[in-house]
This record gives C-alpha cells, structure tokens and sequence, in this order.
C-alpha cells in the first residue's frame, strides 16, 4: 500500500507530528524487524575491541561538539 503525503503543503509542526506517528507505530513493531546477518559481525567486533581496550569513547557534549563543527 503507497501512500503519499502532501509534503510541499505540511507545515514543520505537522510534518513533524507525522514522524512521531510512524517512529511510535514502527516502534510497537521492532520485532518483526530483523537486523542484517552482518550486524552481529560488527557488534562483536566492537565488543572485543572494548574488552582488549583498543576503543575510544568520549564525552556525549565533545561528540555533539565535533558533529557540529563537522558539519558546519
């Protein structure tokens, strides 16, 4: 089933209460979701990374700080 949204007319308030509308309906159904067969390869990768202590992890705020400038 297609369905199409008048985007172009949708003002940002309802654009973004439709998002939140399919992220909650799309959420109650998470499970019937799978993740890809590569997904487990990289999530146990970087857990031995974390335990050998070849990771790097930094500050939430720092993060957010180099996505910024990043992008900018």
């Amino acid at each position: 089933m297609a369905s199409t949204l008048p985007l172009e007319k949708m003002s940002v308030e309802e654009k973004l209460q439709a998002m939140e509308s399919l992220w909650d309906d799309l959420c109650g159904k998470a499970g019937a979701v799978s993740s890809p067969a590569w997904h487990e390869d990289v999530l146990a990768e970087r857990d031995a990374m974390q335990k050998r202590g070849d990771d790097q992890f930094e500050d939430w705020e720092a993060a957010k700080g180099n996505i910024r400038t990043k992008a900018s």
